[in-house]
């Protein structure tokens, strides 16, 4: 089947999925299953785009390229629905549909944007699982992208599961060390960020060069990723930073002041501190815009420095 029809196909599936979901969950006024519904969501794409790639000319699973991609895949988005699950069930539920889920249309909206995260963020993996190409052996490129594919989603996990063993020791020592948490502020998005990357290169082999539109098209995944994690204000860095720092600043300004200084913002690195300023704000995406400012108060930014909240 073309690649352009199994996209499309894959799109109105996810389509059907979240607008039924979004159906049951109004008429019950509950999010419970809203993450739970995404994450399955993903494996359903998984499993249809490699069905309708299955042939007896070219079958699926003597396939190597979509057997270690498919597989890198599922275990990413395995492990976003039972983490999301559980965080939802320890919680107690999703305080950000509290004041929308007796709305209509709000609600629907959120389950709308569900379809197109789950599709954009597919691209890749759809378009390797729908290719005719026939590449059976895995260039240096290639090597390469699938095993930061894989450290990726690994180094996701292990930040998810660090963080939470945290929270569940009360939170000693204010805010998160422990583990990849030393070596970057949020190593769980650095994570999710790269494995789209990884993915997106990754699926070049599987199309027809530089020219393939649909490869170029599905950069869409990785990019989507970014725009979320880093420019969404209710979600990713923008969230967790900011005025989301005040806590810490209150309870010990000077030692979070030297972790922020100190650390890296995303990729787990040693040796922070040294890194020129103009590079934090380009390459390592240190931004001014997440730095938290006290009206009228004094806090230290990443270069060490007080500055006078306005």
């Amino acid at each position: 089947m073309n690649q352009i029809i199994v996209l499309g196909i894959s799109a109105g599936i996810t389509l059907v999925i979240q607008l039924i979901g979004f159906l049951v969950a109004y008429a019950f006024q509950t999010e419970v299953f809203y993450d739970i519904l995404g994450g399955l969501n993903y494996l359903a794409l998984a499993i249809f785009s490699a069905v309708v790639g299955d042939s007896s000319v070219d079958p699926w699973s003597s396939d190597s390229r979509k057997i270690a991609c498919v597989s890198i895949f599922a275990a990413s988005r395995s492990w976003l629905l039972i983490f999301l699950a559980w965080r939802a069930y320890d919680r107690g539920g999703d305080s950000r549909f509290d004041e929308v889920k007796s709305k209509f249309f709000e609600f629907s909206a959120f389950w709308i944007g569900q379809a197109f995260w789950v599709v954009l963020i597919s691209m890749p993996m759809i378009f390797v699982n729908s290719s005719s190409v026939d590449k059976p052996n895995f260039s240096v490129v290639d090597w390469i992208s699938i095993i930061l594919f894989g450290l990726a989603v690994l180094l996701a996990i292990v930040a998810d599961i660090q963080k939470a063993a945290w929270v569940k020791r009360g939170r000693k020592g204010t805010f998160c060390r422990d583990g990849v948490w030393a070596y970057s502020r949020h190593p769980n998005y650095f994570g999710e960020i790269l494995q789209w990357w990884a993915c997106w290169v990754f699926a070049f082999s599987s199309g027809e060069g530089f020219s393939d539109v649909q490869w170029w098209f599905s950069i869409l995944s990785p990019l989507f990723t970014m725009n979320i994690l880093l420019n969404t204000k209710a979600t990713g860095i923008p969230q967790a930073n900011g005025a989301s720092l005040k806590r810490y600043y209150n309870k010990c300004p000077e030692e979070y002041a030297e972790y922020r200084a100190s650390t890296s913002i995303l990729i787990p690195m040693v040796g922070y501190k040294n890194v020129p300023m103009f590079l934090k704000r380009t390459l390592f995406l240190d931004l001014e815009r997440w730095e938290y400012r006290p009206k009228g108060g004094i806090v230290e930014t990443v270069t060490g420095e007080d500055i006078i909240g306005v």
